[in-house]
């Protein structure tokens, strides 16, 4: 279908029902039509609750097979009628930004790449934290450069082996996978 033709059944606030050239059938609203670059912006989820979740849909009109006319509507865009969950917002914002906290945590700085590599993987199985260029396992043992098996000091004698085995076997795995290493 082709932008020039039928413009007038896009007008803000149709509700259609669309079947598109890759088979996919849905009913929905339309919010915006932007003429230039042919493309449709589409509310699907009109017959759930209105404070629901609803999907936004761009879609080529190019691609739209055949669609029907199902009636027309208020402006999906009436700033009064809008729902927003701002305590949702806020929480997921919160939410975003202790993670974002959590994983920059997890940057050595001023460490190799392959300290990195050897703090990522002890974190698979292990609690860890930098202290500087040290890495700190599960806030006893301490591993400093150049990261090898010797480097390993502090906690108990269980804790200190399982560290530096868990060291020496991503040690050969940097080795085999980088073609070097220490």
């Amino acid at each position: 279908m082709d932008g020039s033709s039928g413009n007038d059944e896009f007008a803000v606030g149709c509700l259609l029902s669309i079947k598109t050239t890759f088979g996919d059938e849905f009913e929905g609203q339309i919010i915006t039509y932007d003429r230039p670059s042919n493309i449709l912006v589409l509310q699907e989820g009109l017959k759930s609750n209105p404070q629901s979740r609803r999907n936004i849909r761009l879609l080529k009109a190019n691609y739209i097979k055949e669609f029907s006319f199902l009636g027309q509507s208020e402006d999906p865009l009436d700033i009064n009628k809008c729902y927003l969950d701002l305590n949702s917002l806020q929480s997921k914002e919160d939410a975003a930004v202790r993670q974002a906290e959590i994983d920059v945590e997890r940057i050595g700085v001023g460490v190799t790449a392959e300290a990195q590599s050897i703090f990522d993987a002890l974190s698979k199985t292990l609690p860890v934290r930098w202290d500087k260029t040290a890495i700190v396992v599960m806030n006893e043992v301490r591993v400093s450069s150049p990261y090898l098996a010797e480097s390993v000091t502090g906690g108990t004698p269980a804790a200190n082996e399982r560290v530096r085995k868990v060291l020496e076997l991503e040690r050969r795995r940097l080795q085999t996978r980088g073609g070097g290493g220490q």
